[in-house]
């Protein structure tokens, strides 16, 4: 089952780009595209890059960057309550362990 690519034209650091893509990807990419306009802006007016691809690789690094610290918070935070209901089915076998035994 093949599904219809359609282009769709996203503007970024004022150049206009045409990409194929499905229907139920065209958000998503207008998002991306949106989000790296935004951030290739902020690289280009801090002043200190300058040229669009030099801009698009610091973006694209800072972008890259926060994807992965956020992957390593969402990983603690599974670690964690990994724990907690480790902890939690210890103490409600033996709570049944202890009804168990006054039988």
């Amino acid at each position: 089952m093949s599904q219809d690519l359609t282009p769709v034209t996203v503007h970024i650091l004022d150049k206009e780009y045409r990409i194929a893509c499905t229907a139920e990807e065209r958000q998503g990419l207008l998002d991306s595209a949106r989000l790296i306009d935004q951030r290739m802006r902020e690289v280009r007016q801090n002043g200190r890059v300058i040229g669009a691809d030099r801009i698009a690789v610091m973006a694209a690094l800072n972008i890259i960057y926060e994807l992965t610290r956020e992957c390593e918070r969402q990983a603690l935070a599974a670690h964690r309550l990994k724990l907690l209901q480790d902890r939690v089915t210890n103490a409600l076998n033996a709570a049944r362990a202890h009804t168990r035994q006054e039988r």
